[in-house]
């Protein structure tokens, strides 16, 4: 008979002092890109997505990321970062003007207008499914004749009140997309013109926003 194994025990100084080399690690990388680039540009993100931000990052190459949260300065509030890069100020400023991706929101997201669904058949669910979105999102579900069937119209979620994960994940199943990926500029560096803040640009309602853990540049 095998033996139990205990737990192991960790030393929290162990992990602080790993904590340390990491943030050491991460002042030599900035003092190396400040070096290596002629300008940085630090935004806010609306609706933090990783894994648009990785293909944000790819198309960004050879330029390099840094994220953090609240501690970059004055300038910036919430999930925040810096782009240190090349590339000339108005191919960046275009870029970030343009750039935006339609994402589905997430439990906690205040929503900015009210979603119905019509009653009658939903053909794109398995009839398996339906017990799943009758007791387990709370649609008003039956199948009939094999066909997954809404018996009432159907209130998802009404403007400006706050997500559910039952909610968030019906949004989702019906195809609903209601929050935007959006990276905003605030202020500019450069080794030849200094520090600039930049004009705000024109942004949404800050409601309607959830957040995605942000994680440090490779």
């Amino acid at each position: 008979m095998p033996k139990k194994k205990r737990d192991k025990r960790v030393s929290l100084t162990k992990l602080a002092r790993k904590g340390l080399s990491g943030k050491q690690k991460t002042v030599l990388d900035l003092k190396e890109y400040v070096e290596k680039y002629t300008s940085i540009y630090m935004f806010t993100v609306k609706n933090m997505r990783n894994e648009k931000m990785k293909e944000v990052r790819e198309q960004w190459k050879p330029s390099r990321f840094f994220f953090g949260k609240n501690k970059l300065g004055r300038e910036l509030k919430g999930q925040c970062g810096l782009l240190f890069t090349d590339t000339p100020n108005e191919e960046v400023m275009e870029w970030f003007s343009n750039f935006s991706v339609d994402e589905f929101a997430r439990s906690g997201f205040k929503v900015n207008k009210t979603i119905k669904l019509d009653e009658g058949p939903l053909p794109q669910f398995p009839h398996a499914m339906e017990p799943y979105l009758r007791e387990k999102l709370g649609l008003p579900t039956k199948l009939d004749k094999g066909v997954v069937t809404l018996i009432k119209d159907f209130e998802v979620c009404k403007s400006g009140n706050v997500l559910t994960p039952e909610q968030a994940r019906i949004l989702e199943l019906f195809d609903h997309k209601l929050a935007t990926f959006k990276l905003r500029l605030k202020a500019k560096w450069t080794k030849l013109e200094g520090f600039e803040k930049l004009v705000e640009q024109d942004e949404e309602d800050e409601e309607g926003e959830d957040d995605d853990g942000m994680d440090a540049d490779d």
